[in-house]
């Protein structure tokens, strides 16, 4: 009896260590997939919508089809498929088809941008190509949205002892969700329009107006909550600082979504206001400004790690700033660009950068990212290149300074080679990577608290 009970337990261990491989693997496959579009549907393409851009000194001579299928690329491509693997992979693997739902989502999802990418940029058959690409983001989402009700949520630790354990949800955790349904309000806004395109429409690309409403959910609706959840999740383990202060955080998280709110409903400086006043929350909610209690954890990463994972709520005021600015001022998008540059480079691609070499790695089961140097070098370079175009983009676009038209295509190549060290430093460590040995007791709790 006690030997087939001891075989037993051995079965189970083989059984859970071989379900966290292949969810590593299936992570593996989401974080590949955001690497290809980051680099050559994103990057590449806006670094050529720039050079466009930058020698007919401004927007007329390109079609607007063209930087949503960068944009698109970008949040939906990169960030989105991060989003959805990180956690599809924090999920518990349970049940005897774990990882269908997973890998259907993963097909959706990645034929959806695909094809978005074609019709945009190519213009083949876009009034199928276009809605159907929302068709299938939509159906991913509903799939995650599906595979994540059955998340457990934290017990709740300060219960009286004469009650039952209550779940309480963390803020960093509400965060996180305020971002999901941010994503799915963004990719169910991008199928109505999409059907209304393939209908009504000229070109693959959304009225001005309503675009302007678009990217306000896509930005402060979707990529600032998540931003703000991970960093409340990882940020005081891995800076050595204390937890976010929970007042400031529910505020930060308060005026966000209102601010998202008024700007979807047209209020313009509004909306810019209460994003600013967010954005400043925030950095005080997270301490951001405070002195380390300890040691920053910078083993198998760059030591320079704590100011790079500060520098994105720098990069966040400014954009709120720039936000207020443009509401008031813009009179040819130099400045509203300049404020998304700020976000979603900035804030977004900075804190990947900064926070995914030390954590992907060991979530794709490899022991350590490939090269530190490269780390600090893809960092310094998006660093330069996102201060040299979100300062060079209203004085070109506004017309005060002729000079930074020249200035611009500067930026584009930092950001590109930026980019493309990061690409290769996360593909050099799945290709060659030390693999990661895990406790087989513990891996499945620790995937699952990890995201």
């Amino acid at each position: 009896m006690a030997a087939s009970s001891l075989i037993h337990e051995r079965l189970s261990a083989r059984e859970i260590a071989t379900r966290e491989r292949q969810k590593s693997l299936m992570l593996r496959a989401w974080i590949l997939a955001g690497i290809f579009f980051m680099t050559l549907p994103g990057t590449v393409l806006g670094f050529s919508n720039l050079l466009a851009i930058s020698a007919h000194h401004g927007l007329s001579s390109l079609s607007h089809a063209w930087i949503e299928g960068h944009g698109h690329a970008q949040v939906f491509g990169w960030i989105g498929s991060f989003v959805l693997g990180i956690g599809f992979y924090s999920q518990p693997a349970r049940g005897r088809y774990f990882l269908r739902i997973p890998q259907a989502c993963f097909a959706l999802w990645v034929s959806g941008v695909a094809m978005r990418w074609v019709g945009n940029i190519y213009g083949w058959h876009w009034r199928l190509l276009v809605p159907v690409s929302a068709i299938f983001e939509f159906a991913a989402m509903m799939l995650f949205v599906k595979a994540a009700r059955h998340h457990r949520l934290p017990k709740q630790q300060d219960a009286p002892q004469n009650h039952s354990p209550r779940r309480r949800m963390e803020l960093w955790m509400v965060s996180v969700l305020l971002s999901t349904a941010g994503l799915a309000s963004m990719v169910t806004f991008n199928l109505v329009e999409c059907l209304r395109l393939a209908w009504i429409g000229i070109e693959p690309s959304f009225p001005h107006l309503l675009d302007q409403k678009y990217l306000v959910l896509l930005g402060w609706g979707f990529l600032v909550p998540v931003v703000w959840g991970f960093s409340a999740r990882w940020l005081p383990t891995l800076l050595a600082i204390e937890k976010p202060r929970h007042r400031f955080f529910a505020a930060a998280l308060m005026l966000d979504v209102a601010g998202v709110l008024a700007g979807v409903a047209g209020w313009t400086i509004t909306a810019a206001l209460l994003l600013l006043f967010g954005a400043i929350v925030i950095v005080i909610a997270l301490r951001m400004l405070e002195r380390p209690h300890g040691k920053a954890k910078t083993q198998g990463i760059h030591p320079s790690f704590p100011v790079f994972a500060r520098l994105p709520y720098l990069w966040l005021v400014v954009a709120g700033a720039l936000t207020v600015w443009a509401a008031l001022a813009d009179q040819h998008g130099g400045i509203w660009g300049a404020s998304r540059h700020a976000l979603t480079v900035g804030l977004a691609a900075t804190m990947v950068f900064t926070i995914g070499p030390r954590i992907l790695p060991h979530f794709g089961g490899v022991y350590r990212i490939f090269s530190t140097r490269l780390i600090f070098a893809s960092l310094l370079l998006l660093q330069a290149g996102c201060a040299l175009r979100v300062a060079s983009e209203p004085l070109a676009y506004e017309g005060i300074l002729r000079f930074a038209w020249k200035t611009l295509p500067v930026s584009g190549v930092f950001e590109l080679a930026g980019v493309l060290l990061f690409a290769a430093n996360l593909v050099l460590t799945y290709a060659f990577g030390k693999p990661a040995v895990a406790e087989c007791g513990c891996a499945e709790g620790h995937s699952a608290s990890a995201a």
